[in-house]
């Protein structure tokens, strides 16, 4: 086996430990149950953004102000 090939067979198991990696996040998200109204105001979640993020549990206004905060 000569470096080229290597490097090869090292991208191409990276490459699937990322992608698998991926998956078992997008999995676990996919199993969460998103919350009907936004924990922080209480206003309704748009369906469309709870079927995007599964488990998600604030409204844009209240996530964003959230990641601002924790920062």
């Amino acid at each position: 086996m000569d470096v080229t090939d290597y490097a090869s067979d090292l991208e191409e198991a990276r490459r699937e430990a990322a992608l698998d990696a991926h998956r078992a996040v997008q999995d676990l998200f996919a199993s969460r149950v998103s919350a009907t109204h936004c924990e922080s105001c209480g206003e309704a979640i748009p369906d469309a953004r709870r079927v995007v993020l599964p488990g998600v549990e604030r409204c844009v206004v209240c996530q964003g102000y959230h990641e601002r905060m924790v920062r």
